[in-house]
C-alpha cells in the first residue's frame, strides 16, 4: 500500500469516527479552516478544498462553505456577509460571457460584483448571476437560479428565484412563513 494510500484511509477513518462521513481525498486530508485563513476569509470560516476560488472574494466571520462550490469574484468582486451557509454545489459568480457568445464572441463580456448579506442560508445546487444582491437573513431554496436581487428576510424558490415566503426573527427564535397560493 503506497504512503498516500494511507495518509488518505487514516484521514478517512478518523472523520468517520469523528463526523461520521467520509469525504474525498483532499476534502479529508486538507483542513477547510486553514484554508479560508490563507484564503483572508474571516474568523471561524471553512471552505471545502474541492471549491474553487476566482478573483476578489471578501468573507465574513463563521461562514461555511460547502463542498463543490464556485466563488467567483473576477467580474469586479464576490462579498458574503458573516455567518452565512452556502451549501454544496453552489456557483456565485460575477461574470457572464452569454451576449459574447451569443454574438460570435462580439459583444463583451458581462461583469458585475454579487453582495450576500448576514446570516444568509443559500441552499445546494443554486447559482446566483452577476449583478446580484441577496439581503441580510434570506433564505434560497436548492436549485434556484437567482437572477434580481433579494430584499432582506426573503425565502425565494425556483428558477428563475421568485420570492415564496419570509423570514421572521425574535430573538433566538426563526420562524420560515411561507405564502400560499389561493384557488
Amino acid at each position: 500500500m503506497t504512503k498516500l494510500k494511507q495518509c488518505y484511509l487514516a484521514a478517512d477513518m478518523r472523520m468517520r469516527r469523528k463526523f461520521q462521513r467520509s469525504l474525498p481525498f483532499a476534502d479529508a486530508i486538507f483542513d477547510r479552516w486553514e484554508r479560508a485563513e490563507l484564503l483572508g476569509f474571516g474568523k471561524g470560516s471553512s471552505i471545502y478544498d474541492s471549491s474553487l476560488v476566482f478573483g476578489e472574494i471578501s468573507v465574513g466571520e463563521n461562514v461555511w462553505i460547502g463542498p463543490f462550490t464556485i466563488l467567483d469574484g473576477t467580474g469586479g468582486g464576490l462579498s458574503i456577509g458573516p455567518c452565512c451557509s452556502i451549501s454544496a454545489g453552489v456557483h456565485l459568480y460575477t461574470h457572464d460571457s452569454v451576449a459574447h457568445a451569443l454574438s460570435g464572441r462580439k459583444a463583451p463580456l458581462h461583469h458585475a460584483p454579487v453582495a450576500i448579506g448576514r446570516c444568509t442560508f443559500i441552499g445546494p445546487h443554486s447559482i446566483v448571476k452577476a449583478g446580484v444582491t441577496i439581503g441580510d437573513h434570506c433564505v434560497v431554496a436548492a436549485h434556484s437560479f437567482v437572477n434580481r436581487d433579494i430584499p432582506p428576510r426573503t425565502i425565494v424558490a425556483g428558477t428563475p428565484a421568485r420570492p415564496v415566503g419570509r423570514v421572521e426573527i425574535d430573538g433566538e427564535q426563526v420562524s420560515l412563513k411561507y405564502d400560499r397560493e389561493e384557488g
